[in-house]
């Protein structure tokens, strides 16, 4: 669906996106996540081809952004819809004008827009709102709005540019969640920008993590979350705290996997006592998956390494 291979842009002399190489499947929901100044909107505009790359390839249905002339352009365009964090409505057109707006450029009839138009603001919940102005709409009625507009030309790709940056975090859900059912009943690829870690556990599959233009993690998001590597845990400003004396062994419980009781049949059956000192569990993707941190004695550390060997669990000595 979307194949980037090596890719480099340049600002003048500085390089801010380096050696980008990721794959999008399609109906994929995938995060591209960073702090301010990561490259990853720069990333998204040469997505949708708003901003060229200095050399790479980028490719969006097997059409390479940047062979495309200015009409070909044009019709590439059509097939991305793109949200933004300030909406980007019109406030002097309602809502109905807003969504339509897209169609009527394309020089759609009257009848396929208003056919169109109520049946994307029925999907995002606000066909009682037709001919209200955007001044008399909340935050998530306006993104709602936003959401409906850039699904008028029926899209294959759904770009989100920290859609819910400016939103409460109940909105936030609910965007969310919107954009889940989007996902599943129409199968469009969705392609979120964000550096609110929260929204990348609430609905996407995988995650490119980004760093002053480099490429810090790029995982399965329930991979990242499960098993952090240092420059994740940097990332997520995470510190585990551990005693210095004994062995801290870490434990990771991945989805559909039944760890809860682990711990306490390990040390029934070792006839042994264990103390946990670090421990998180988090919600992904609607799986539940964690970590815990056990000290154990230095001379039981053999005794208590064979077991968890035994029972096809992911681990290692801190």
């Amino acid at each position: 669906m979307i194949t980037i291979e090596n890719l480099n842009k340049y600002y003048g002399d500085v390089k801010v996106l380096n050696d980008i190489s990721i794959d999008i499947k399609k109906g994929e929901m995938f995060a591209i996540v960073g702090h301010s100044g990561a490259g990853k909107s720069t990333l998204l505009r040469c997505i949708n081809g708003l901003e060229d790359y200095s050399d790479g390839s980028l490719r969006v249905n097997n059409k390479e952004i940047k062979s495309l002339n200015k009409q070909q352009l044009r019709e590439f365009r059509k097939n991305i819809g793109m949200i933004f964090q300030h909406f980007s409505l019109i406030q002097r057109k309602t809502v109905f004008e807003n969504v339509a707006l897209p169609m009527q450029l394309w020089g759609y009839s009257k009848e396929e827009i208003s056919k169109k138009v109520k049946e994307l603001l029925a999907l995002v919940g606000l066909d009682q709102k037709l001919n209200a102005y955007p001044n008399q709409l909340s935050g998530g009625q306006k993104q709602r709005v936003a959401i409906a507009r850039a699904l008028t030309l029926n899209p294959d790709v759904l770009l989100s540019d920290e859609a819910t940056s400016a939103l409460d975090p109940n909105t936030t859900t609910s965007i969310l969640n919107l954009l889940k059912e989007i996902n599943e009943k129409l199968n469009i690829t969705i392609v979120l920008v964000t550096h609110e870690m929260e929204v990348v556990k609430q609905i996407a599959q995988k995650a490119l993590l980004l760093e002053h233009g480099n490429i810090i993690g790029f995982d399965d998001t329930e991979e990242l979350f499960l098993k952090p590597d240092e420059k994740m845990k940097d990332f997520l400003g995470e510190t585990e705290v551990v005693p210095n004396d004994g062995v801290n062994i870490k434990l990771y419980f991945p989805k559909d996997n039944a760890y809860q009781s682990f711990i306490t049949k390990m040390a029934r059956e070792l006839d042994m006592d264990f103390n946990i000192v670090w421990g998180k569990l988090e919600e992904i993707n609607s799986h539940i998956v964690g970590n815990m941190v056990i000290n154990i004695k230095d001379e039981d550390r053999q005794v208590v390494t064979n077991y968890i060997k035994e029972h096809d669990i992911v681990w290692e000595v801190l």
